[in-house]
């Protein structure tokens, strides 16, 4: 049961072998997370995930939210589930343990991810909020604020949203119609409507804490004018106690393709007139404030999208494994075998055995990049590894979760006809992962913040900082005989996407910025394949070495499996995105020039 969520030699090798995550325990603020207490960690996470949260999964899709009169319920296990992560300490495990977190490393947080969001992404999506609601009211909210709420958010006790969107301003939000009148106590009155709210709404918990982005009476338009509020579903006393329930609703839930588990609220603020809250920080600088909360939920959602990816193919594996149809292709013996042994499927697996690791190896580097920032004491290393996360949160969310909805689609070609059944979970990981490519902000934004933003920030120093680390893997896999080849073809497509990243930063500045921006998914996608390249190389070399120190055994196995995928992307799925950047590199402007009505459809 537990290989159908992740593979613990897997995650093993990337927090110990790659990232080596029981350094940080040299210094200070991690010295309790050595070697040993990290393996205990994921161990009790494995455990958590397969006896106590797995179990709802299905139970999740099938029996859904419920919205009646006004109020939203769960199915019952997942109560049992939330509490169990209460007990664990599982809500806010990166966050400061004054407040009810652990002070844990992120790396080992993410590592351990892959198993609790892996057994159930609508059960840990709700939970997954509380550490970007907490984070915002650490980092910016009043002494009150952190005394009333952050403990009991940090800990579960409690769950966070954040209410951005309305039905007029999806994803640009500068257009939102929610606003707020100050009140003589410093208090401010809210009015408005929120869609597609996560966790809006729900019986796990006896309070939620919503943060509302809102427009002060006389703020400037746009988003110039957001503010920031901390809106309760019931007010707090100074003692912690809860006090009357506060004016904001829900209205409805959405009935969604897949995340049948998580509840998608309509909420409404101020029906009655007494909907209040309180300010976060200053006035009219809730939207920056906002996306700090933004990034680290978009790296969650990247994390969602690897744990479905690799649910999905550990299951398409077991399947292929086990079902036998059809004879070899070529062979004397004409007796049916396991699909395994067939090219097709072959191809198909490794892809996905791929795709998974490198998802995984990338996710990890962002988080180890973190947690490097924080026990730095140099500014320069500071601001180096500050750069490498700016560029790659697009590709950690964006990238990620196109590719995981890709191998999710693929475990299903894997099943065949029983695939696109719900007898076997594939098709459920199928619906539940194509949000990711949709929330907290749509892969094409993510793919504009790229190319608009992350490219021309510092004279695209970010972008040279991330090429010289992909270089000196190159350099490092050049020494071996084995890779040198391999090393070669990552070189040549990193100099190609250096041309392409030149030409259309070039074009976005110039008069060519429509076409630009009309091929700026396509950067994203060879960035994020070369991208894949450098951790498949990263984790040949590692792998190489094992093998060259004379392993044997399940272990020269792995290494051995690590080698493969590493030429299997590198010769066969590196080409195609040498093809893709000379064709964003043409910057066709069909897409432009066409007219509205020359699309048809009418």
């Amino acid at each position: 049961m537990a290989q159908v969520i992740a593979d613990r030699r897997e995650i093993d090798f990337v927090l110990h072998e790659q990232f080596d995550v029981s350094r940080l325990s040299k210094y200070e603020k991690f010295s309790e997370f050595t070697r040993k207490t990290a393996d205990m960690i994921i161990s009790e996470a494995r455990t958590l995930a397969i006896k106590e949260i797995l179990p709802t999964l299905k139970i999740g899709d099938e029996i859904g939210c419920r919205y009646e009169n006004g109020n939203v319920t769960v199915p019952a296990e997942f109560k049992r589930a939330w509490n169990q992560l209460i007990q664990g300490g599982w809500f806010a495990p990166c966050q400061n343990p004054e407040w009810g977190g652990q002070g844990m490393p992120r790396l080992l947080h993410v590592m351990a991810q892959n198993y609790l969001i892996g057994a159930n992404m609508s059960l840990l999506m709700v939970a997954g909020l509380n550490q970007g609601a907490g984070h915002i009211i650490e980092r910016f909210g009043s002494e009150e604020q952190k005394h009333l709420y952050l403990e009991k958010i940090y800990t579960g006790h409690w769950s966070g949203t954040m209410a951005l969107t309305e039905s007029e301003c999806g994803s640009n939000l500068g257009d939102l119609s929610t606003a707020a009148v100050k009140n003589e106590d410093g208090s401010y009155s809210l009015t408005g409507n929120k869609i597609f709210i996560s966790g809006g709404d729900h019986d796990m918990t006896d309070n939620i804490i919503h943060l509302v982005l809102a427009r002060i009476q006389g703020a400037p338009e746009g988003s110039r004018g957001i503010s920031l509020f901390v809106v309760p579903k019931f007010h707090v006393n100074e003692d912690g106690t809860l006090s009357e329930r506060n004016d904001i609703v829900c209205t409805g839930i959405e009935e969604k393709m897949g995340l049948h588990g998580s509840p998608t609220c309509s909420m409404a603020l101020g029906s009655n007139g007494r909907c209040t809250g309180t300010l976060v920080g200053e006035e009219n600088k809730g939207l920056a404030m906002m996306f700090l909360m933004m990034n680290e939920a978009r790296l969650m959602v990247g994390a969602q999208a690897l744990s479905c990816a690799s649910s999905a193919y550990l299951y398409a594996l077991n399947y292929a494994r086990t079902r036998i149809q059809g004879p070899p292709i070529s062979g004397k013996d004409r007796a049916s075998v396991a699909i395994i042994k067939h090219p097709d499927v072959r191809r198909m697996l490794l892809t996905m055995k791929c795709y998974t690791e490198g998802m995984r190896s990338l996710l990890g580097y962002i988080a180890n990049l973190e947690d490097q920032k924080i026990v730095s004491d140099n500014n320069e290393e500071k601001e180096r590894y500050q750069n490498l996360i700016e560029i790659l949160t697009p590709v950690g969310k964006g990238y990620v979760t196109d590719r995981a909805v890709d191998v999710c689609n693929m475990a299903i070609q894997v099943f065949g006809g029983y695939g696109y059944t719900s007898e076997y979970p594939v098709e459920q990981l199928l619906r539940d992962v194509r949000i990711t490519t949709i929330y907290e902000g749509t892969n094409g934004i993510q793919a504009m913040d790229l190319l608009g933003r992350k490219l021309q920030m510092k004279n695209m120093k970010l972008f040279f900082d991330l090429k010289d680390e992909i270089q000196k893997t190159v350099s490092e896999a050049r020494e071996f005989d084995s890779l040198s080849a391999l090393a070669g073809r990552v070189e040549n497509a990193l100099h190609t996407l250096c041309q392409a990243v030149e030409k259309m930063d070039q074009s976005a500045r110039g008069e060519a910025v429509l076409q630009a921006y009309t091929f700026a998914g396509l950067l994203l996608e060879a960035a994020g394949d070369v991208i894949m390249a450098w951790m498949m190389l990263w984790r040949a070399i590692i792998s190489q070495k094992k093998t060259d120190s004379g392993v044997e055994g399940k272990g020269a196995e792995f290494y051995d499996g690590q080698l493969k995928s590493a030429e299997f992307f590198i010769r066969s799925v590196l080409p195609v995105t040498l093809g893709k950047m000379v064709s964003m590199m043409d910057l066709c402007s069909a897409a432009i020039d066409i007219s509205d009505t020359s699309f048809g459809g009418k």
